[in-house]
Parts: structure tokens; C-alpha cells; sequence
């Protein structure tokens, strides 16, 4: 580590809403375990109080780790927060595709042991309008299910709470039509549903993406091209088998580049969503940041759910 032993700490941005039981005996061994290896562990519930100690030039220099400890959307945050600081994942919430995709365990001694041994890699990062991400953005149906569930929401989410918001979808969505433009090529794919994935990582162990490498500076586009309830449903069970990438209405294309418009702009308004959070709507341009994220991960004997 370059911060020497003595100075060195680590920050912790939990979730305000995993403070109880086993979530947060989880941070109290983080910190302990933390502790035994001669690092300091400083606990944040605020953004701002953590956003406030990093910005003073010599705590940052002797910053070990930020810790995002919650779900995909912790992660996200602290990402577009602080992209440039080394980031460890303690997965808290309902689904951590991030720290599931990394191998992180979720015991807090677990992840204090890895953070101590110091072994990183840089990861890519996607940016749409501004926004970083790490797993996947989208337009269409799926967006469509992330902003009612964010609408909707009044306490922790799980797996239950996507019922709800995907079957008002199926009832509701009108399924308008996008020109999809990839790196310099004019002519557009046109689809009702596009995703492009930075990572194979998609919630409900849908294998969206399921090609994609996390530091070749590309994404990998999955394009639908109908627009039902029907096909929805089809294209699901697609999805979770991993055949989609047959289907003659399904193109999986690759690309460091993304604009996404409405075809018709006056059909309604397309929802658009960054690692399950809404982000506004299209049009959209997305980008590739190679390896621009270095993140902690095991080594060898380190991985797995941890104890």
C-alpha cells in the first residue's frame, strides 16, 4: 500500500437503510477486522460528510478503499461521486451484480481481509448523458420497470418488489420505436428494447450481456426488435436461458459507442435507467471509459459468500 500503516483508512458509505441485524453485524466486523490489520475504518451514513473528508487533501492521500457497502445502487452512487478513488464492494442489498460479478464475499471480515492485501484491476465504465455506470444502461421496457419500482418504492427492495411495476408494464408500455446508432456506422438498428452492457451482469440472473468483458473498452449491445406484452414475456424467457442471441428478431452487437433517439419523437417518451435507477429518457449517447475504475478483488482463497 502506499499510505503508510499508521495514517491509512478506509472509507465507508453504507446504505442508511442496512443498519440493522445481520447487515450490520457485517459492518461492525468490517471495521474491527479492519482495525487488526492496522487500518482505521471511518462509517458514513452521509454523502455529504464522506464527499466533505475526501476532499481534505491529506486524508485522501492516505485513502486506502471506499467501501460501497449496499446494493447496485450504493455502488453507483459512490462511482459517479468519486470515480477516481479505489472502491471496495460489500454487498448489502436485495442484488450487488457488481460484487457478485467480482467474486466479493459478504462477510465484512471477509472483504477487510482483501482490502488489507491491496490486489486491484481496472474495470471499464460506461457514461450516458453524464452518468456513470458499471453494469448495464437501457431504454424501453426494462427502464420502464426501474422507474415505476423507484416511483413506487417505500421501504428495502426485493425480489417482490418487481412484480408490481412489471405487470403494469405489460399493461401500460406502448413499446416506441428507437434508432439505435453504433461507433461511426449511419445506419441505425431499430428496436423497441436496447441494453448495452459493460459487464455480464443483469438482475433476475437474465444473461443480458452475457459476452461482455470488463476491460476491453467495449460494450455489448442486445437490441429487441418487437414491441408486446407477448414478446416481452418471450424475449424474457430468451433472456434466462441465454438463447436470445438466436432469435432472428434479437441483434447482440459490440461497440465503445452509443446514441440512442426516438424514431417517432412525438410516440411517447422512452424511459431510460443506469444499473437499475432511472435516468431521465432518450435520446441518449453512451461511451466506453476503459479501465478507468480500479476496484479491490480476491485473490486466490479470498472469493466466495464468506462467513
Amino acid at each position: 500500500m502506499t499510505a503508510s500503516m499508521a495514517s491509512a483508512w478506509v472509507a465507508i458509505q453504507r446504505n442508511p437503510r442496512s443498519g440493522s441485524g445481520r447487515r450490520r453485524r457485517e459492518l461492525v466486523e468490517l471495521c474491527c477486522t479492519l482495525r487488526g490489520h492496522g487500518l482505521t475504518p471511518r462509517l458514513f451514513s452521509q454523502r455529504e460528510a464522506l464527499d466533505g473528508r475526501v476532499q481534505d487533501s491529506e486524508s485522501r492521500e492516505h485513502l486506502v478503499a471506499v467501501v460501497a457497502a449496499g446494493g447496485d445502487g450504493t455502488v453507483v452512487d459512490v462511482v459517479n461521486r468519486h470515480p477516481d478513488l479505489p472502491l471496495a464492494v460489500l454487498p448489502m442489498g436485495t442484488e450487488n451484480l457488481l460484487a457478485r460479478f467480482l467474486g466479493m464475499p459478504s462477510s465484512g471480515r471477509g472483504l477487510a481481509d482483501i482490502i488489507a492485501a491491496g490486489r486491484t484491476r481496472k474495470i471499464d465504465l460506461g457514461r450516458a448523458n453524464g452518468q456513470l455506470f458499471t453494469l448495464v444502461a437501457s431504454a424501453g421496457f426494462d427502464a420502464l420497470v426501474a422507474h415505476e419500482l423507484a416511483e413506487n418504492r417505500t421501504g428495502n427492495i426485493t425480489h417482490l418488489s418487481y412484480i408490481q411495476p412489471i405487470w403494469k408494464s405489460l399493461r401500460t408500455y406502448r413499446y416506441p420505436r428507437m434508432n439505435v446508432f453504433l461507433d461511426q456506422e449511419t445506419e441505425p438498428v431499430q428496436g423497441t428494447v436496447v441494453m448495452v452492457s459493460n459487464l455480464p451482469a443483469y438482475g433476475m440472473k437474465m444473461k443480458v450481456g452475457q459476452t461482455a468483458v470488463a476491460d476491453d473498452g467495449q460494450f455489448v449491445v442486445t437490441v429487441l426488435k418487437r414491441g408486446s406484452a407477448f414478446h416481452m414475456i418471450r424475449y424474457a424467457v430468451k433472456l434466462l436461458r441465454g438463447t436470445h442471441g438466436l432469435a432472428a428478431d434479437v441483434q447482440v452487437v459490440t461497440a465503445s459507442r452509443v446514441r440512442i433517439v426516438a424514431e417517432d419523437p412525438v410516440a411517447g417518451t422512452i424511459p431510460f435507467q443506469v444499473d437499475g435507477d432511472p435516468a431521465g429518457a432518450v435520446p441518449v449517447e453512451i461511451e466506453c471509459l476503459p479501465s478507468s475504475l480500479e476496484v479491490f478483488v480476491p485473490g486466490e482463497g479470498q472469493g466466495g459468500q464468506g462467513g
